[in-house]
């Protein structure tokens, strides 16, 4: 009789109070816990997802400004280069991928020339060597395309600026 008494006492503490008051006792997490940590994943998940969307809307954004700046450039008469068309670069290291070239010349006096007017202007030059043996001279040098379009317009307006400035794209 008391087994039997000891048995329903059980069982109604277990239809009263649940899964729950067992997991309690035994240390472990209750089902409101269970369901809180599930909701805490979806959420984690959800951010994660979200700086997906954000940086594939980030990158499109960027995609577009590249073809509206190469538009651009096609627009006002500008022409992009890449050095293979050129014989290829002799011995000099490019570190951007853009650069504005504001003239080429066979004799490295001219070439060294026209640096000092574009130094005099606030523009920090470089001498850019080709296999095929022009010189030129690089301002502004960007890995993005709008900035290249901006500081091609910028310096076109300069005084020591020729009519056919190109940029030279470094790939």
């Amino acid at each position: 009789m008391k087994r039997l008494f000891v048995l329903l006492m059980f069982a109604s503490l277990f239809i009263v109070t649940g899964c729950d008051f067992f997991r309690t006792l035994a240390g472990r997490p209750t089902s409101e816990d269970i369901e809180n940590m599930k909701l805490e994943m979806l959420r984690a998940e959800q951010v994660v997802l979200q700086a997906r969307l954000d940086s594939i809307r980030l990158q499109q954004q960027m995609v577009q400004d590249s073809i509206a700046a190469l538009d651009s450039i096609k627009q006002c008469g500008g022409t992009i280069l890449n050095p293979a068309k050129l014989g290829g670069l002799f011995t000099t290291k490019l570190e951007s991928r853009y650069y504005v070239i504001v003239g080429s010349f066979k004799r490295r006096a001219n070439a060294e020339t026209l640096l000092c007017k574009a130094a005099d202007s606030g523009y920090a030059p470089a001498l850019i060597s080709f296999n095929n043996g022009i010189i030129a001279v690089g301002l502004c040098p960007s890995n993005n395309i709008v900035r290249a379009k901006e500081a091609l317009m910028s310096v076109r307006k300069e005084s020591f600026c020729p009519s056919d400035v190109w940029i030279l794209l470094n790939e």
